[in-house]
Order: structure tokens, then C-alpha cells, then sequence
């Protein structure tokens, strides 16, 4: 698995944790578009192979030749997006159909698609009234948050609760979700079987 990201790349620790904790599956190396991104320090903290691609101001078919010259290289078969903040070029997604798999910090459908991220997602969870939030792990589309969902882990949305201090626990039901979502995914690959949905044990959800 290679995963892609942008930011600090605390989800990328939660799936690099997770893969040394159970082995079933390894992260053989992260796509970053970002040259001063905390998370390429992960990675050569946990001695995976990383790279930036540039997105910025680049023409999308030139960074989408560039990202699959170097997935093939890295022999990948599946992508985990943890906190890629560009959309993933359609050519990518067309190699890898159903094989990119993203986490959002929402309950998709409800408050996804272009423009919802980080503080805006929780900010607008909030104002909507939504007593409910939580992390969606979702396959990748050409559309911002519009693949199928894998999975949810349902985070209350207390009465007192502000766009920080609601992202503080949804990022941590992020890091609980996350790795099991990906387990799910590759044990129905092996075995060659449509992975379905996964359901959150009884008792878990809405304690993050």
C-alpha cells in the first residue's frame, strides 16, 4: 500500500502504528505534495520510501504521469489517503478503480464534496445542529467525497462542543477507524471477494 499525504500525517501514523502492531498488510511508501509536510518525517522515522510530486501550479496530466510512474515503481495495489489535500487525478483513480480509499471527518454524505475540510467540515457540523459527527472511510472517485462509504465510527456532538474541540475527538475516532477499515479492504482482496460495507462492533462509536 502507498499512501498519500499533505499535512502532519497523524492518520499515516495511526496506519504505520497498525501495520507494526499486526503486519497484515505494510505501507511500502508515501506520495506527499508538500516539501515542508511533517509527515515525510514519519516516513523516514519508519523507513518507508518517500517522494513530493508538486501539485501546485502544475498541469494535472503531468502530475498524474509523474504519480504513476512512481506507484508502479513501488509495485502498489492499493492507496490510503491520510490528509491528501488535492483531488487525485482522474487517470490515477481510472488505474486503481476501487483501490484508493480515503478518510473524511464527517458522516457522509453530510457535509462532504469541495471546500469541506479540516475546521470547515466540524465548524459545519455544528451550525447545522447535527448530533451526530464522525469519521467516513470511502473508496475515491473523481468527485470530492462521492465514492462508495466502507465504513463510520459515529462521534456525539455535544451541546458545548467548538469546531476544535469536536475535531480533537473525531481525529481520534479517525485513528481507530482508519487501520481497521484498511484491514477489512485487504482481507476481502486476498481472498478475492467484494469487501462490503464494514460494521463497527456493538459498543463501539459515539465514545471518541
Amino acid at each position: 500500500m502507498v499512501a498519500f499525504a499533505s499535512g502532519s500525517g497523524t492518520n499515516f501514523q495511526a496506519l504505520v502504528d497498525h501495520v507494526s502492531a499486526d503486519g497484515d498488510w505494510r505501507i511500502v511508501g508515501l506520495i506527499c505534495n508538500r516539501e515542508d509536510a511533517g509527515v515525510l518525517e514519519r516516513a523516514l522515522r519508519a523507513g518507508i520510501a518517500a517522494t513530493v510530486i508538486r501539485t501546485k501550479d502544475r498541469d494535472t496530466a503531468e502530475v498524474a504521469s509523474e504519480t504513476l510512474a512512481w506507484l508502479e515503481a513501488a509495485d502498489a495495489d492499493l492507496i490510503c489517503l491520510a490528509g491528501y489535500m488535492r483531488l487525485i487525478p482522474a487517470q490515477v483513480v481510472a488505474r486503481f478503480p476501487d483501490r484508493i480509499l480515503n478518510v473524511h471527518p464527517a458522516l457522509l454524505p453530510e457535509f462532504g464534496g469541495k471546500g469541506m475540510y479540516g475546521m470547515h467540515v466540524h465548524r459545519a457540523a455544528i451550525e447545522a445542529g447535527a448530533k451526530a459527527s464522525g469519521p467516513t472511510v470511502h473508496y475515491v472517485d473523481e468527485v470530492y467525497d462521492r465514492g462508495a462509504i466502507v465504513g463510520q465510527w459515529p462521534v456525539q456532538v455535544r451541546p458545548d462542543d467548538t469546531p476544535e474541540s469536536l475535531a480533537a475527538r473525531v481525529l481520534e475516532a479517525e485513528h481507530r477507524l482508519y487501520p481497521i477499515a484498511v484491514d477489512h479492504v485487504c482481507a476481502a482482496l486476498r481472498r478475492g471477494v467484494d469487501p462490503g460495507p464494514l460494521v463497527v462492533p456493538p459498543g463501539r462509536g459515539y465514545g471518541a
